[in-house]
């Protein structure tokens, strides 16, 4: 029963909702990036792409060396189907490494009209036990996005009981769906916007009171709490602190979540699953790995709820006190060259003389700058950068990577 899991660095696959954010993914080390076009998948709310977009989005990763995966994971219906066909070959001809599809029909499909295609299977097909997996492969799927209700202990014996072909996908980072697999009626039932088509409106993280048949107008709380109660709401997940136990559960690529997210929310992440994931590498693939404070403390820095790990290690508990994300960081600034000693910086945020910046560049720890001389894009010296775009000059003893974030804290003011 049991394979033998060979010692390799997980893949590093990050979401790109737009050509800003699959640069910052790119930028930031990601492996792969999963994106969509304009129609088939599974998140309507991002821009991403159109054809020639797409056309441009899988030169640009292969020439970082990272692959593409293209979304057609939506439930179609009928009218749907006949349309598949021909997107189906543009994507092929586009480049596309993989297509990420949820139903079987478009599995045929992609089979038939983008054989050079790898096929991956999504989490929106529910695939919580090795028979499904094999079934999959035996039907052409090269990989399988496993369920997100499933504990390490399950995908391991997925991995186990499965043939070495196919490959394992799990979710690491993110927000959750508190349906099974993502599969709800909730928002279509009351928004009319179809979860299922990529629209969902999210009701699961709203605010509900009960009222009592008897008792019209009375409402009553569901629980404790002075912000009320949020019963569908789940945590975000994070598990870059068990990247070794992913591992030795044989999975083989890390995805993290969040195409609808902004491009600073998909860098932050990318980089700190891939230190850490290249840590874990170059430390040997030892069982106790635990990447160094600063990677983990990364990721509190980005939009988020409150944490957990899930489901890896048992039932996930939804989060019942705080329905809204955490920001205690705001991005102040991007790096975009440097002449002369200072920095060339894009603003973002308001921030002025006397901040301390904190820096996040690719691949690297996060330092303090502190502000002590500010200048505006013509080296006029400036007490504060108001205005949004503005370009902006900082003295420093040395370049910044293109695309490198400066972030000013707020102290924990930034929350909903």
């Amino acid at each position: 029963m049991n394979q033998q899991i060979p010692q390799k660095r997980p893949e590093i696959l990050a979401p790109a909702g737009d050509r800003e954010r699959l640069l910052a993914a790119l930028r930031y080390g990601a492996d792969a990036v999963y994106l969509a076009g304009a129609r088939f998948g599974m998140r309507s709310a991002p821009q991403n792409f159109t054809e020639t977009g797409l056309r441009e989005a899988v030169r640009l990763a292969h020439a970082a060396g990272a692959k593409v995966y293209v979304t057609v994971n939506i439930l179609p219906r009928n009218r749907e189907i006949d349309e598949l066909p021909p997107y189906l070959e543009l994507l092929q001809d586009a480049g596309a490494d993989a297509l990420i599809a949820a139903d079987l029909g478009v599995v045929s499909l992609a089979k038939r009209y983008a054989p050079r295609c790898a096929l991956h299977v999504s989490t929106q097909a529910g695939v919580v036990n090795y028979a499904a997996a094999r079934t999959l492969y035996e039907l052409g799927a090269s990989r399988v996005v496993l369920a997100r209700e499933l504990s390490l202990e399950e995908v391991a014996e997925i991995r186990a009981r499965t043939p070495k072909g196919l490959e394992i996908e799990c979710f690491v980072h993110g927000a959750m769906c508190m349906s099974v697999s993502g599969r709800c009626l909730l928002s279509n039932y009351l928004t009319g916007r179809d979860a299922n088509h990529g629209d969902c409106a999210q009701p699961c993280r709203w605010k509900y009171k009960l009222i009592e048949e008897k008792r019209p107008g009375e409402e009553y709380e569901i629980g404790e709490g002075e912000g009320g109660s949020y019963i569908l709401n789940a945590n975000d997940l994070c598990m870059i602190e068990h990247i070794a136990d992913l591992a030795a559960a044989g999975v083989d690529s890390l995805k993290i979540e969040g195409r609808a997210k902004a491009a600073y929310y998909v860098a932050a992440a990318t980089n700190a699953y891939r230190c850490a994931a290249d840590a874990y590498q170059a430390a040997g693939f030892p069982a106790d790995y635990r990447p160094a404070s600063w990677m983990r403390e990364e990721l509190d820095k980005i939009s988020h709820r409150p944490y957990s790990t899930g489901f890896y290690f048992g039932m996930s508990g939804q989060n019942t006190r705080f329905g809204g994300y955490v920001r205690d960081y705001q991005v102040a600034a991007m790096a975009e060259g440097y002449e002369n000693g200072r920095l060339l910086l894009s603003q973002r945020n308001h921030f002025r003389r006397g901040d301390i910046l904190d820096v996040l560049e690719p691949g690297k720890p996060p330092f303090l700058l502190p502000v002590e001389e500010l200048y505006n894009g013509e080296g006029e010296a400036i007490e504060a950068a108001p205005h949004p775009m503005m370009k902006l000059q900082i003295p420093f003893t040395r370049p910044l990577a293109t695309g490198s974030y400066l972030r000013r804290r707020t102290d924990g003011q930034e929350r909903e």
